[in-house]
């Protein structure tokens, strides 16, 4: 009896995966930092996209100006006002955006509520903390696109000859696209090169096509 009741206990039916239990730990918190991480660098992809909106369009602005006026002063204010402009329309969309996003969760949440369909107590408190926040979505795209817009503002500021300003400011935008591309193509996990020469010459373009307009509009006398 003795025997069988042994024979019953080392039974290989009664031994504990240990190897499994750790191996789906191990996935479980890999999972958890791959969440984290997605969670950053979506807020990353959009901070530079947002920094490279603010250097493309105030850019673009001062270009465009600078066609009909070549003196320090109207490209200066041009591109002050675009950067302004610019950060106060961002965060306001961006505002207006997440604030309907919000609305949308907090009435989801209630009609789970109101169904019974409720988790417990701690999972309230991490949709409480998951929720979006606008004041902070808006302060955080108005703060990328000024950073952005301040890159052609301070290339153009402490240069008087109106071709060199023009030159500087083409250069020093040039190195922000590649830059904002090669950013960007990192957090999409996209091709460098190809990411970063896409978002260079659509920078190049837009300075382009509105140099070239106000320059037609400005020389027709309109």
């Amino acid at each position: 009896m003795a025997a069988t009741n042994q024979t019953s206990f080392n039974n290989p039916k009664f031994t504990v995966p240990v190897n499994d239990v750790e191996q789906q730990t191990s996935l479980e918190l890999e999972a958890v930092k791959e969440f984290d991480y997605s969670k950053r660098s979506q807020w990353l992809r959009a901070a530079v996209l947002g920094a490279n909106d603010g250097l493309v369009s105030t850019a673009s602005l001062m270009m465009g100006v600078g066609a009909v006026k070549q003196d320090i002063k109207a490209m200066i204010l041009t591109g002050f006002a675009g950067l302004v402009a610019g950060a106060c329309s961002m965060a306001i969309g961006e505002f207006v955006s997440v604030y309907s996003q919000l609305d949308i969760e907090l009435a989801q949440m209630k009609r789970d509520k109101e169904r019974g369909t409720d988790h417990e107590d701690q999972n309230k408190e991490d949709e409480k903390e998951d929720l979006p926040n606008p004041l902070q979505a808006a302060a955080a795209s108005a703060l990328a696109f000024s950073l952005g817009a301040m890159v052609p503002l301070l290339a153009a500021s402490f240069i008087r000859d109106y071709k060199v300003r023009v030159g500087v400011v083409v250069g020093a935008v040039t190195l922000a696209l590649i830059v904002f591309g090669w950013l960007g193509a990192i957090l999409g996990k996209a091709p460098l090169v190809r990411s970063s020469v896409r978002v260079l010459i659509g920078g190049w373009i837009a300075m382009a096509i509105t140099f070239g307009l106000t320059k037609l509009i400005g020389s027709s006398g309109l």
